[in-house]
């Protein structure tokens, strides 16, 4: 199965969890935008490093095993990079509360960073050659859904 099959899996089952409040696609297009507001993936990564979280955010990147984080500890890491108010918005958006989205974004996250960077490195300004409005866009046809 490819990657993008085995992230609609989990998605869907994460949409199950949450009784149906967040779809697959509007949590790639929350990453997506936690991506961009960031400074690309190498912002992003950049961003987890000084939150503490820099051995994951390289996991995500190379061509291993992606290394696991908590929603507690991805929120603070984000929060400490400013994105509080993009992670607020986007709960809100969802109809859920800000632990429930970094917990789904624990699990998304390392995915889609892992998606954007094929080739085990951090693209230089931005996420590569992949338009993260493209990946949303994809996203929405993978799962039936727009995001």
């Amino acid at each position: 199965m490819s990657l993008l099959g085995d992230l609609g899996g989990l998605l869907g089952g994460l949409a199950g969890q949450q009784g149906g409040q967040a779809g697959g696609g509007s949590l790639i297009s929350v990453a997506g935008d936690l991506i961009q507001k960031a400074g690309g993936i190498e912002g992003l990564t950049n961003m987890l490093h000084q939150g503490g979280l820099g051995a994951a955010a390289q996991s995500w990147v190379g061509s291993g095993a992606n290394q696991a984080v908590s929603g507690d500890q991805l929120g603070q890491a984000l929060q400490s990079g400013g994105l509080g108010s993009v992670l607020q918005e986007a709960a809100s958006k969802l109809g859920m509360d800000q632990g429930q989205l970094t917990d789904a974004l624990a699990q998304v996250l390392p995915h889609a960073v892992d998606h954007l960077t094929p080739n085990g490195e951090v693209p230089q300004g931005g996420a590569g050659g992949l338009d993260l409005g493209s990946l949303a866009s994809l996203a929405g046809k993978l799962f039936g859904k727009t995001p």
